[in-house]
């Protein structure tokens, strides 16, 4: 076991401030404890795509990545996971690296890690997408043939043992498939709405216009986000509707407004220069015109990021239009905060995500190169955590672990 508290950039003496973390005097940036759990090494073998799942029951992290030969999307292998366990004096135990040898179809590389848990239950669904081995994404994109599957697998007894695959392409997208080059899942994590539903984030590569002639191929392909999920414990599943405007990876919260209706928020990677993001009131069967997130900046070439829910400290006033977008529920977000390259990964605050986009300048976990993140909230505790791509070259250098509170994020932030 490796013990996060002793393990972080902090020097671990004073224990109040290895477990909370102390912001700096430098305003926007945060030094917080950083656990490395998955390092890249020396012949190559690199860890990418981290994706966090926090189970309240046992106070329990499980933290998901990719196991790549390269880092390369096409040397993607094997998904791997490391169990996080809280001790009572708040540190938190590590249990060594695993390989899950389950989640896998023959002749495919296991890709995009997107976990949700079903709470009723207390069944962690684990969703990813298996590839066909050598085909890259931008050859089904160019072909508009598509060669990507919609898996999951299942644990019953909190990330310890996991069953058997399921291919769920043809029950949960069905025909719809046929119109898509390519598609993934989150990645990052789902999330169980109060009605129960269980909902996965995804994308699709949609081809609008094919070329009528001896070799049809895609003329128009655009990525669109969208909801999987399920009413019946999972058991069976769905896809959708996709969003009506260019969209990609992507994650996606509950958000109660002042007069206790709740809207399925989505986050989404845009190539525009910042952010997109989108309600649904059906619980993601259809969601409404997406708009720009003009304060969330995006990389030249884009980032995954993460959003999460929690409940507002203070309390919601009005409700409806009248309420001017005020919530029994505040988001937090995480994604690098340059606009040019993926440095400087930050974790952004919005007190009213129903109004037009609100969001507070960020506060800086990690500056430098810094690339896909995931977040967890634990409610018993109100604490944050941040699973996150980092380094001090390159953000392929590890993918570390990191946990703060909601006043570190507001002192710190600006």
């Amino acid at each position: 076991m490796i013990n996060s508290r002793m393990s972080g950039v902090i020097n671990a003496d004073n224990l109040q401030s290895s477990i909370i973390g102390q912001p700096s005097s430098k305003r926007g940036t945060a030094e917080l404890v950083k656990t490395t759990l998955f390092k890249k090494e020396p012949d190559g073998v690199t860890y990418r795509i981290p994706s966090l799942l926090y189970l309240p029951e046992r106070h329990t992290y499980l933290a998901f990545a990719e196991k790549r030969t390269s880092p390369s999307d096409s040397d993607a292998k094997i998904l791997v996971i490391r169990r996080g366990t809280i001790t009572k004096d708040g540190a938190i135990q590590w249990s060594p690296c695993e390989e899950l040898s389950t989640a896998q179809l023959p002749d495919h590389r296991t890709m995009n890690p997107c976990p949700v848990y079903d709470r009723k239950t207390q069944t962690v669904s684990l969703f990813f997408i298996c590839v066909r081995s050598n085909v890259t994404e931008c050859r089904q994109i160019l072909t508009g043939r598509n060669q990507t599957r919609l898996c999951r697998v299942t644990s019953r007894d909190h990330g310890a043992t996991w069953g058997p695959t399921a291919d769920l392409t043809d029950s949960a997208i069905g025909d719809a498939v046929g119109r898509w080059a390519t598609f993934g899942v989150g990645p990052g994590h789902g999330v169980q709405l109060a009605a129960g539903r269980l909902v996965v984030p995804a994308y699709a590569y949609y081809e609008r216009v094919r070329c009528l002639c001896l070799w049809p191929v895609p003329l128009t392909v655009k990525p669109r986000a969208l909801a999987v999920y399920s009413d019946d414990a999972g058991l069976t599943w769905r896809a959708g509707a996709l969003l009506g405007a260019a969209s990609c990876e992507c994650e996606m919260a509950e958000v109660v407004d002042g007069e206790g209706v709740a809207q399925l928020y989505c986050n989404a990677r845009h190539s525009g220069g910042v952010r997109v993001e989108a309600l649904s009131r059906d619980g993601g069967g259809r969601f409404e015109k997406p708009r720009r997130a003009e304060q969330l900046v995006e990389p030249r070439k884009g980032c995954q990021g993460s959003v999460v829910g929690f409940p507002a400290p203070e309390p919601p006033t009005g409700g409806g239009s009248e309420g001017a977008g005020r919530t029994r529920t505040w988001l937090a977000f995480s994604h690098p905060t340059h606009g040019e390259s993926r440095l400087n990964l930050g974790v952004y605050l919005n007190r009213a995500p129903l109004g037009r986009s609100g969001w507070d300048p960020p506060m800086v976990i990690h500056r430098g190169p810094s690339g896909y993140s995931d977040l967890a909230y634990s409610q018993e505790d109100q604490r944050f955590s941040c699973l996150l791509e980092c380094g001090e070259k390159s953000e392929l250098e590890q993918i570390a672990f990191m946990s703060f509170t909601l006043d570190e994020i507001r002192q710190t932030a600006g």
